[in-house]
């Protein structure tokens, strides 16, 4: 998909990659875009910088109200729904229920709510395009945070659900899967020194949200399912199929190096 005279709705929009997809498809060409996020003043700051073609959306994603109401836009029909918003816990077995029960609803739950508001609509018209972001989380797990790895794990098995039952029906979907990115959720765990952050900062290269983007758009004209912004991380869900209890043994010591 090209994302020029398309109508495109990103959640998760006020700041870090879903500002940064938010510009980038303004950049692209489309025709509006909904900039969606739970903080509304960042939302509306986001918009502002692209101009009239954007309208700003306050939306907690964990509701499905708020994500139904995105799909009906200024702008027309959806052609492109980026569910992008995410949190992340922190916490392993001492994860407390709150916590799982959060993230489940934001990382997991929100996506479903995006298909159900906007699949029957894109099937009608023909076709249609949903990328959700899952994180390389989702593919090769997430040192530290053991309810940020299962959500992020489901979302992609979600995405993969989607493929199977709606690509006769002409639906695509992505699944963005970037390692470590400049946002303000990596910078909090940087400066509380968070085993998740020390293994971002030592597998690779932290990108800006704008190489992301970049990636994100030839990604969508490639239609490939997976969009890694960091090469590397097909290289390691490689080795994860091909061989699992290797990858597991390497993971562990990975991790066991980090640890003080």
């Amino acid at each position: 998909m090209r994302v020029q005279d398309r109508v495109v709705v990103v959640t998760g929009a006020a700041s870090g990659i879903g500002r940064a997809l938010a510009r980038r498809f303004a950049d692209e060409g489309a025709k509006g875009v909904v900039v969606a996020d739970l903080d509304e003043a960042g939302a509306t700051a986001v918009a502002k910088e692209i101009g009239p073609r954007a309208t700003p959306v306050r939306a907690d994603v964990s509701k499905e109200e708020d994500v139904a109401a995105l799909a009906d836009t200024p702008f027309g029909p959806v052609d492109l729904f980026c569910s992008n918003a995410g949190v992340i816990g922190g916490h392993g077995l001492d994860a407390p229920d709150r916590e799982w029960h959060t993230l489940y609803a934001v990382n997991v739950l929100a996506h479903v709510y995006a298909a159900r508001a906007v699949v029957p609509s894109m099937v009608a018209r023909g076709g249609g395009y949903l990328l959700n972001t899952c994180s390389a989380a989702g593919l090769i797990s997430c040192p530290g945070d053991a309810p940020y790895a299962v959500t992020k794990a489901a979302a992609v098995a979600f995405a993969e659900w989607l493929a199977i039952h709606y690509a006769p029906k002409g639906i695509k979907v992505s699944v963005l899967c970037p390692q470590g990115v400049q946002t303000a959720m990596l910078e909090h765990g940087i400066g509380t020194d968070h085993l998740t952050a020390r293994a971002v900062r030592a597998s690779g290269a932290i990108l800006d949200p704008a190489d992301v983007a970049a990636a994100v758009v030839d990604g969508l004209a490639a239609e490939r399912f997976h969009i890694f912004p960091h090469p590397e991380v097909a290289e390691y869900a490689r080795r994860k199929a091909e061989d699992p209890d290797r990858w597991l043994a390497g993971m562990a010591g990975f991790v066991a190096g980090l640890e003080p």
